[in-house]
């Protein structure tokens, strides 16, 4: 049978096909190289960071616990500090006069017990902010580890679809490689044979296979080199699948490895067993917020205190989603108005469920609509006088945040809320309030969650600090600090809280609008004659009650002036003196130094131009700004006033924005810019400087309000229901 193919075009695809099989079983052994690779950058950012803490200990430190230890013959030779001992040997010492050599292995000793010591407390926290070489070597092998186990899976599904094959085909493809004399000696079943092998391998080489098998192994080789700047490009945008590896590879150096958090062992062991499925949500869960999940779905009836900025909103979520999979249908959020459309918003971007309004004038329209339909019915404490439900009607889930709203069981909505409970399957209430301190409302609130533990804990108040108080209470109430599961993430917590105009912003809005307005248009819900009915007023009431609770205390930003005294308005006495253009430098520094000493709940508001430069505000940890800038690096620099060197706590940023306005497109635009900004810009200043709303952009999207708001009102209907 006479060959269509030379010896050589064989031995190439032979060739080829073992490169491939080869490569791909190499990307699947790289997964273990590359953990490696972590855990020694790792432990190089430990490194470093001993260091710098040994740096900060005197040599005297020596002579704590046994003494004499000749000092000062260290200092004259400029070893003043702990780090300067570490790499020396004992020969290097004992040469130093006055150190024997007996003594130089007391000061080894010494110095590795002291830094041991410092070892045992350092914990990685990895940040864009402060980067150094050490921690880009982590992010890099980080960077790799994330691509590698994606190429390896896909190089398992590869070599398990068509590996057993391709050997069969090289062994028959093989006789292919002799000289035309020994082809022509083959049997006609061997030659028929190599050449159906030989035509199926050349055929793989150019399919769906060989063009995925030559994509892993390019990106593969690629990660031989990884770009820092790339890699903590990356990290910024999803530092928290980052941070998993992290906690994956190496739990141990971020703190989080105890991960009952604080439970009781016997009921850790019980939660450690829950079923979370996860199908349908959008967001990746930190290791603490999945065992929150677990612990919700087991405890069925639960108060979740977890501080601000870990992300209750989630959990909860989260929580309806995995009930969602096992057949759940109706699910109920009870809510301040304040923040219904944020809890709207988290719903849809966190998951596949349905989120439905019920609240305004379509409310009763919404609820029926829920009843027939399913999904996440999200109201206000005033509306649930309206959810009028059959009496054998039930739903699985109903959550309550900022649920010491009902803390007083007289109050109509304390009542209003506690008889929807009667249809709920399973009660979530959630606070950041930390309840430990205000005991009576904690009992209130459990008496209506799991009686038995409330009345188990009645007169032990005064105990609330104790072990035994907070066993008992482990069932039903759980809060975890930021400080116990957050403390590898940078310090700075963002979000954005989206409010909705009342019928009588709105009207304000729309007259701003459509009367070309543009500063009155960017006061959207401070410019109501009564600022306590401002829904922006009311969260930031919300966020200040909040910080206080946590001894925090408030900085707020805007850019004008009027919105500035409505603050001071709101909070009385509780605010500073306002910062502004008017106020010299030295004045300003006054006031800050009061806000220094000030308690916590203390309010400090700003003009932003004025606040966001030259001024340092550590004391605060809460930053509130009051509506978008058209330039984000106003807003950037305003953070940093307390987002810097020497900040002790993690700093909270919220941005207030109001739904159905013209801050939704404005930073819908910024957005758009920084996306395309960090996509393909230089990184330089003048790119930096686009990153901004003309007026010109600005004066067009005031046109475009005018045009939707004339829509609006020329099909709107007289208000009902």
């Amino acid at each position: 049978m006479e060959r269509t193919f030379l010896p050589v075009d064989v031995k190439r695809v032979i060739a080829e096909h073992m490169t491939i099989l080869n490569g791909l079983e190499a990307v699947q052994e790289n997964v273990e190289v590359i953990r490696e690779e972590i855990e020694t950058a790792a432990d190089h950012v430990i490194a470093d960071e001993v260091l710098r803490i040994l740096r900060d200990i005197p040599v005297e430190e020596l002579n704590r616990n046994r003494g004499g230890i000749r000092v000062k013959a260290l200092k004259d030779w400029g070893y003043d500090n702990i780090a300067h001992l570490v790499s020396l040997s004992v020969y290097s010492l004992s040469a130093i006069k006055g150190i024997s050599e007996d003594t130089a292995y007391t000061i080894k000793d010494e110095v590795a017990k002291i830094a041991n010591q410092a070892r045992k407390g350092v914990k990685i926290k990895l940040s864009t902010d402060h980067r150094t070489s050490k921690s880009g070597e982590l992010v890099a092998a980080l960077y790799k580890y994330r691509r590698i186990q994606k190429l390896a899976e896909k190089a398992a599904w590869i070599l398990q679809n068509n590996r057993q094959q391709i050997e069969y085909d090289l062994q028959d493809a093989a006789p292919g490689t002799a000289n035309a004399l020994k082809w022509v000696f083959l049997s006609k079943i061997k030659q028929r044979r190599s050449i159906d092998a030989y035509e199926r391998l050349n055929e793989m080489l150019d399919s769906e296979y060989g063009t995925s098998s030559r994509k892993i192994l390019q990106i593969k080789e690629s990660l031989d080199f990884v770009d820092r700047e790339t890699a903590w490009s990356e990290f910024a945008r999803d530092s928290i699948r980052y941070i998993n590896i992290l906690e994956e590879v190496v739990p141990e150096l971020l703190g989080n490895d105890d991960i009952i958090y604080g439970l009781p062992e016997d009921l850790a062991s019980e939660i450690q067993d829950e079923c979370f499925f996860p199908d349908g949500l959008k967001c990746k869960l930190r290791p603490y917020q999945e065992w929150g999940v677990k612990y919700i779905l087991h405890q069925e009836r639960v108060l979740l205190g977890d501080e601000m900025g870990l992300g209750k909103t989630v959990q909860s979520i989260a929580t309806m989603v995995s009930l969602k999979n096992i057949g759940a249908t109706h699910f109920v959020v009870v809510c301040p108005a304040s923040v219904i459309t944020n809890w709207c918003r988290e719903i849809v971007k966190h998951s596949m469920l349905r989120a439905v309004k019920v609240h305004g004038t379509g409310r009763m329209e919404a609820l029926r609509s829920w009843i027939r339909n399913g999904g996440v019915a999200v109201t206000t404490y005033e509306t649930t006088g309206h959810f009028q439900l059959e009496e054998d009607f039930e739903f699985t889930m109903l959550t309550v945040d900022e649920a010491h709203y009902i803390k007083n069981e007289n109050s109509q909505r304390s009542k209003n809320v506690r008889t929807l409970a009667e249809h709920a399957q399973r009660l979530l209430f959630m606070t950041g309030t930390a309840l430990e301190n205000k005991v009576d409302e904690m009992v209130s609130l459990i008496s209506v969650l799991q009686p038995d533990v409330a009345r188990r804990i009645m007169g032990m108040e005064a105990l609330s600090a104790a072990p035994e108080f907070r066993r008992r209470v482990a069932p039903v109430y759980y809060r975890r600090k930021r400080t116990d599961v957050l403390t590898e993430l940078p310090s700075l917590i963002e979000s954005r809280e989206w409010c909705t105009l009342s019928a009588q912003e709105e009207q304000v809005y729309e007259k701003a609008i459509l009367d070309r307005h543009y500063a009155e248009a960017r006061r959207v819900s401070w410019n109501i004659d009564d600022v306590s009915k401002s829904s922006k007023a009311k969260r930031v009431m919300e966020i200040v009650e909040e910080a206080e609770s946590e001894q925090r205390k408030v900085i707020i930003f805007s850019f004008f002036l009027d919105t500035i005294r409505r603050v001071k308005e709101l909070f009385g006495t509780r605010c500073m003196n306002p910062i502004n253009g008017s106020v010299s430098v030295q004045r300003r520094q006054e006031i800050i130094d009061e806000f220094d000493k000030a308690p916590a709940g203390t309010v400090l508001v700003a003009q932003i131009q004025s606040g966001g430069t030259g001024l340092n505000i550590q004391s605060a940890s809460v930053v509130i700004i009051c509506e978008p800038q058209v330039k984000p690096s106003i807003e950037n620099q305003a953070i940093s006033r307390a987002y810097r060197m020497g900040q002790s706590r993690d700093v909270l940023v919220y941005r207030l924005l109001c739904e159905n306005t013209i801050e939704e497109r404005m930073v819908e635009i910024l957005d758009k810019k920084q996306r395309i900004f960090d996509a393909f810009a230089d990184k330089s200043v003048a790119a930096e400087e686009s990153l901004e709303l003309d007026q010109a952009t600005f004066g067009k999207l005031i046109e475009e309000e005018i045009e939707r708001i004339n829509q609006k009102n020329k099909y709107s209907t007289p208000a009902g229901g």
